[in-house]
């Protein structure tokens, strides 16, 4: 490991052009509860962005966990078995501190970041953070960076705990959960130190293609609760085994026509495919603007 606890993992594609008049907008996908989807969210926004053109760059936080780093190792190891050229992100992974002292962990956690933050913010266009699925250090600083939080949430009132408690009668908002208040913090924290925004995305994950009264009953909920703490809906990805399929593989349903694949292209996969073009069109990011989203 570097000195600086920064480890560079590999190198993003070409600038695209009048790419260096724009900053570099930060999004994190944060949600404190395992299971949601977050790498999997992370990992297909990469590629999806980088498919528009633009320069992407990665920073992996789950620190015990690792699996948007092993996804993309992955990713390598299958282009070298199989001779694919498939796009890349430029990846930085931030170590967490070895110190015992709580302060100093955390000054030297935080340098770790912004070292991470501002190496890619010299190449890159977006920044994308997979944030750990815990309360921690380094997940409120990346949550106080964001210019854009995505919370990938499953479709069930046990995932929506996490952001508030309802009556199960009524399914009105008693109070927000402790996911909420934290993100409530990190917006005044970042509106105070850069008066900038955070534009909080929550989406609808892992959804069962069937209609049922829960499935609805979270929504009217989502719809409640998204009124009163100030977030935005957006449609999710659908639960599909293929998500699971590809990770030893490191592709995404972007990647499914790439030589070496080996993985027939079905009405399924062309579905999922919208569902993430829907996703990305929903994010509103300014920097796309004009751009074709076609995937």
């Amino acid at each position: 490991m570097p000195a600086d606890g920064v480890s560079q993992l590999s190198h993003a594609s070409e600038r695209v052009p009048g790419a260096d008049r724009r900053e570099t907008r930060i999004i994190v996908i944060g949600n404190e509860k395992g299971g949601a989807g977050k790498s999997t969210v992370s990992i297909h926004l990469t590629v999806a962005l980088l498919r528009i053109g633009c320069r992407i760059g990665v920073i992996d936080l789950d620190v015990r966990q690792r699996s948007l780093t092993r996804y993309l190792e992955n990713r390598v190891r299958w282009m070298q078995t199989t001779g694919a050229k498939l796009v890349m992100p430029e990846i930085v992974r931030v170590e967490a501190s070895q110190e015992r002292d709580l302060d100093r962990a955390e000054a030297e956690e935080s340098e770790r970041f912004q070292t991470g933050i501002s190496r890619l913010k010299t190449t890159c266009d977006f920044i994308i953070i997979d944030a750990p699925g815990g309360d921690t250090f380094l997940s409120r600083l990346a949550h106080r960076t964001a210019d854009t939080l995505i919370t990938p949430l499953n479709d069930s009132f046990v995932d929506f705990d996490l952001l508030g408690d309802v009556n199960p009668q009524t399914l009105e908002v008693l109070r927000p959960s402790y996911y909420s208040e934290m993100v409530w913090d990190c917006r005044k924290k970042k509106a105070q130190a850069s008066r900038r925004p955070i534009d909080w995305v929550v989406m609808r994950n892992r959804m069962s293609p069937l209609a049922a009264r829960n499935k609805e009953r979270v929504g009217g909920a989502l719809d409640n609760l998204s009124r009163r703490i100030g977030f935005r809906l957006a449609p999710g990805l659908s639960e599909r085994v293929i998500y699971r399929e590809l990770f030893p593989a490191g592709l995404t349903l972007l990647d499914l026509t790439e030589k070496g694949s080996n993985v027939a292209f079905s009405m399924s996969h062309k579905a999922a495919r919208q569902e993430l073009c829907d996703l990305v069109i929903v994010l509103q990011l300014p920097e796309l603007a004009g751009a074709e989203i076609n995937f």
